[in-house]
């Protein structure tokens, strides 16, 4: 029987060296961003997509990052009511706002992500808990899947 970090690492691995790279460590680095988040993992036909929250349900994601064949973007469920200073956020919808990594991890480390990170975490009333243990579920695997390789 695999672990859900064994299954997350395999789904990673049927991308490009490169983008399973920036995979693991924005992954890595959010779990550390948000301590005791439950993270949820759905790999879905178009994309892998791992969402953080204080719950187990998706309607309580309030972060997700998205990794497609060619780059990764971050995903805000409420983005659309945040403060966005520097004008990042891309989309048009009621809800959700994104921010494709085109730099990488630094474009996930840099200040004014975690300027939006903190905003929609606070925005959610999420309190995050430095001591705290936070959960990998997987919560999907979708039977047919786009190629993960560009």
């Amino acid at each position: 029987m695999t672990t859900a970090q064994q299954q997350l690492d395999a789904f990673l691995q049927k991308y490009s060296p490169d983008l399973a790279k920036l995979g693991r460590e924005a992954i890595t680095h959010l779990r550390k961003r948000l301590p005791g988040a439950i993270c949820l993992v759905y790999d879905n036909y178009n994309a892998l997509a791992v969402g953080f929250g204080p719950g187990p349900r998706a309607s309580d994601i309030v972060i997700s990052i998205a990794f497609y064949p060619r780059w990764a973007t971050l995903f805000l469920m409420h983005g659309a009511t945040l403060p966005d200073p520097d004008d990042l956020l891309d989309g048009k919808g009621a809800r959700i706002r994104s921010v494709r990594l085109m730099q990488g991890l630094a474009t996930l480390k840099s200040d004014a992500i975690d300027q939006l990170i903190t905003a929609a975490v606070l925005q959610a009333g999420w309190t995050l808990t430095p001591a705290a243990k936070g959960e990998l579920i997987i919560q999907s695997v979708s039977a047919r899947l786009r190629p993960r390789r560009p």
